[in-house]
């Protein structure tokens, strides 16, 4: 969009996609962490309290991860609406 609109776009635009992208690997490393513990607390045979922590973990992420993918999508709608032409 910067290129068809020979100009830079806000700063908040590549703000909430870098924020974005951050968010997303936030949620790959909770939903890594969750099962390698899954799988250690298997072999160990542990009770599963522990396991909720991860769970929840990973929950509290994909909310953060849902609020940044709204906050994209706008930002991206409100720049190509700034890059189309009139």
């Amino acid at each position: 969009m910067e290129r068809l609109r020979s100009s830079p776009l806000h700063a908040n635009i590549s703000a909430a996609l870098d924020k974005h992208l951050e968010v997303i690997h936030v949620v790959q490393s909770r939903r890594k962490d969750e099962i390698v513990n899954a799988s250690n607390r298997q072999r160990q045979g542990a009770p599963r309290c522990q396991d909720d922590r991860d769970v929840f973990a990973l929950a509290l992420a994909i909310k953060e991860m849902s609020a940044a993918t709204r906050k994209a999508r706008t930002t991206l709608w409100c720049a190509l609406q700034m890059t189309l032409p009139k």
